[in-house]
């Protein structure tokens, strides 16, 4: 049979029902729970620690299940539990014989103290007994003699009373001089039982004399109660003391509240007061709104103390003060409403806030009724959403101030402002400006004051709800100075309607690179800080989406400036038409003159298109051309490899002729397909390669409402190949300024009378000798 391996718990849990049967407070419920499990153990070999342990039985189911190994082994293993077991008990017998000494010890030490107590206790009290003894005998001796000195204590008090009654009259009298009224009235309160009980009889004549004085004192009261030269603090104190010598107090109810109320002028902040505050505080050395601050809220707390005796004298006087108070904080914020409208920083609104603040603190500990600090957090919503469209309305002001100075400047002369300047100072006032609203703002953000925190969320909205509606204003106002709108209030603007020339160009070509940079860089900028600064939010309940949408700003500016680039070649475009029309219109076409030079109209006509390339060169950048050409591959430029313009010079004057010419050019139309008009880019080649289509465009119409003789139609071949000599480095679609050219030629061989061209000897010889005259005396704007 196999050995029974024996678990290592088994040791412990023998160990621990040993020594709960050694220390058992009650065998009898530990041989009960044998006795209840030692049938379900009795077949086991673990029943050797049961209280019911049977050793003839064990031993035979040992037998039974074990071979002589198994028998050794268990010998062996018992052996050393029973040792085991021994060493165990060994310990806890000297354990406990060790607290046996020790408890042995104790009760030795207790009964030597205890010895000897008996009898200092009898001596203790017979000690007590004795003193009890001579001390009723103290008593019995001196009963007598202090019943006569209580006597005349009380005779004493008597009296000191009386005397105090017939001095009376002299008290008050001192107190009228000096005004101590207080102590006036507590003296007559105090004698006030006495005259009551012996008035009429022994102290006749000290009431009389007495009532003489509080009659006087009384009516000073009043005079101070209503004298405006006094306190509020003063005035309390009086009404409290008549109250006291039950004066009729709420017949003066209504007078009284009525010069509180007119006290409340010396509690409202003043606009100046915090005016020189601001400019104090910023000398070196000076505490910020020291002064001012001081005598503020001293007048505050005379304010505070009135209120607390008011409500003693006038129970009923609540709702009164109620509204006073509201109507302080009120005064406040109006007040505050009308100091944000100056260009005051976060700093300045929040010393006034925090003014405010302290007297709402102040008032609400006497008047918690009002709600003052609630209502304040009213009030304090709309002067901060104030402050907020102030400050962007200062920003468009400083905006709108480096705008117009292109115009002002350019318009009266002044050269040395470039448009370049006008730009890079657009620019750092958009952007350097909001940067400097964002930290302004995030002041109040981060102030601990306790009125601010619980506005916090809002503050966030309402900044990001007014840098929205500032660009969407700073829109407005760009179409306002571009006179793409009416403006009644903008001195600088330009209204719809104004006559081209009294608009100055630049200032819309600034406008149009500014909206640019507002796209591509402000606006991502801002969004940027208002994401690390500005974050959260939602407040309020929004019912067109959230305050701020950067991308709907973005798409407004991308408009803008497309609307403003197009604009300042529609007005560079008309001022260069209006050349035009005066060339066409002034001479007799019919009858002109045999050309001997370019006309003076192509001068005019390059001194605008100068002026657009000084203007685009200070705002735009330089872009790529396309198209271009040169001789070898049939350039359009030169006179002599033009096949279009030789045939045209083949041509007679007769009406075949020109019916062939028609034909000619309808089918040049069909094949070259050439893209006159493309997609304005920010470059300086396109505005200006843009501007020179649509004058040609121009050119091409007026030359349509003319009839030609033979030298007027020369003179228009001339000036159209002395421009086409020079626009060749100067536009960006070379192409498409050929055709244009060309256009113009065949619009004016189809209303000559004789479109007999020049000779190209003839042709070259007059451009060459305008470009020479063009270099000795170059043309001076």
């Amino acid at each position: 049979m196999a050995a029974v391996d024996v678990p290592l718990d088994d040791k412990a849990k023998r160990m621990r029902d040993l020594l709960s049967s050694f220390y058992s407070p009650d065998p009898s419920m530990s041989s009960s729970t044998d006795t209840t499990s030692s049938s379900s153990k009795r077949t086991t070999l673990d029943a050797i620690n049961s209280s019911s342990f049977d050793p003839d039985q064990y031993m035979n189911l040992l037998v039974e299940k074990s071979n002589l190994e198994g028998l050794l082994q268990r010998h062996v293993e018992m052996s050393a539990e029973i040792k085991n077991l021994d060493t165990d008990l060994q310990m806890l017998v000297y354990e406990n014989y060790n607290k046996f000494i020790s408890a042995t010890d104790t009760i030795k030490r207790m009964k030597s103290n205890i010895v000897g107590m008996e009898s200092n206790m009898e001596q203790l009290l017979e000690k007590i007994m004795s003193v009890q003894s001579r001390s009723d005998g103290v008593n019995t001796s001196l009963f007598e003699k202090r019943e006569h000195v209580e006597k005349l204590h009380r005779t004493r008090n008597l009296l000191r009373k009386v005397q105090f009654i017939y001095d009376l009259p002299a008290r008050l009298g001192k107190c009228i001089k000096s005004e101590a009224y207080a102590d006036a009235v507590r003296f007559y309160t105090g004698a006030t039982p006495i005259f009551k009980a012996y008035g009429d009889s022994s102290f006749q004549d000290c009431k009389r004399a007495s009532e003489e004085a509080m009659a006087t004192i009384i009516k000073n009261l009043e005079g101070k109660l209503f004298s405006d030269s006094e306190s509020i603090q003063a005035r309390a104190e009086a009404a409290v003391l008549l109250k006291q010598l039950d004066f009729p107090v709420e017949s003066l109810k209504a007078r009284l509240l009525e010069k509180l109320a007119q006290s409340l002028a010396e509690l409202q902040l003043k606009t100046e007061e915090l005016s020189n505050a601001s400019v104090d505080s910023s000398k070196e050395g000076s505490i910020p709104g020291s002064a001012p601050a001081a005598a503020h809220e001293a007048s505050v707390r005379e304010f505070v103390e009135a209120v607390r005796a008011y409500r003693v004298i006038f129970p009923d006087s609540e709702n009164q003060l109620v509204k006073l108070a509201q109507d302080v904080v009120t005064k406040h914020f109006e007040m505050t409403e009308e100091y944000v409208k100056k260009q005051i920083c976060s700093a300045e609104l929040l010393r006034v806030l925090r003014i405010i603040w302290t007297d709402v603190l102040l008032m609400d500990e006497v008047l918690h009724e009002a709600a003052l600090p609630d209502y304040s957090l009213e009030a304090a919503k709309v002067a901060l959403k104030q402050h907020v469209a102030s400050t962007f309305s200062h920003l468009l002001h400083n905006i709108s101030d480096s705008l117009t100075k292109v115009h002002v400047r350019q318009k009266d002369g002044a050269e040395e402002y470039s448009l370049q300047i006008a730009l890079e100072a657009s620019k750092k006032a958009v952007l350097q400006g909001s940067m400097d609203v964002l930290l302004d703002f995030h002041q109040i953000l981060e102030d601990n004051l306790e009125l601010l925190v619980q506005l916090k969320d809002l503050i966030i909205d309402f900044v990001q709800e007014g840098f929205h509606d500032f660009f969407r204003a700073l829109d407005d106002h760009f179409l306002l100075l571009s006179g793409r709108k009416n403006s009644a209030s903008l001195g600088q603007g330009f209204a719809e309607g104004t006559q081209v020339d009294k608009t100055f160009a630049g200032l819309v070509l600034v406008l149009a690179q500014l909206s640019v940079f507002i796209e591509q860089t402000a606006i991502p900028r801002i969004t940027e800080e208002i994401a690390a600064s500005f974050s959260g939010g939602g407040a309020r309940s929004y019912e067109y989406g959230p305050p701020f949408v950067p991308g709907e700003i973005c798409r407004i500016f991308r408009s803008a400036g497309e609307k403003f680039l197009h604009l300042y070649i529609n007005m560079r475009t008309q001022r260069i038409s209006l050349l035009l029309k005066k060339r066409f219109t002034t001479p007799n076409w019919v009858k002109h003159k045999e050309p001997r030079e370019v006309h003076m109209f192509v001068d005019l006509f390059l001194q605008e298109l100068e002026a657009i390339e000084r203007e685009v060169k200070q705002i735009l950048p330089q872009g790529l051309r396309r198209h271009r050409r040169n001789d070898s591959n049939g350039s359009t430029t030169s006179s002599r490899s033009n096949p279009l313009r030789e045939e045209r010079l083949s041509r007679s004057n007769t009406q075949r002729a020109r019916s062939q010419l028609l034909e000619t050019h309808l089918a040049k139309l069909f094949k070259q397909k050439v893209e006159i008009f493309t997609k304005v880019e920010y470059t300086q080649e396109s505005v200006v390669t843009t501007v020179v289509k649509l004058c040609l465009k121009s050119f091409q119409e007026f030359v349509r409402l003319q009839t030609f003789n033979r030298s007027g139609f020369q003179q228009i071949q001339l000036d159209i190949q002395f421009l086409r000599t020079l626009l060749k480095e100067t536009v960006e679609d070379e192409a498409a300024i050929d055709f244009l050219l060309d256009e113009v030629i065949v619009a004016a061989s189809e209303r000559c009378l004789d479109p007999n061209p020049l000779e190209p000897p003839i042709l070259d010889k007059l451009i060459q000798a305008k470009l020479k005259n063009r270099d000795q005396s170059p043309i001076s704007l």
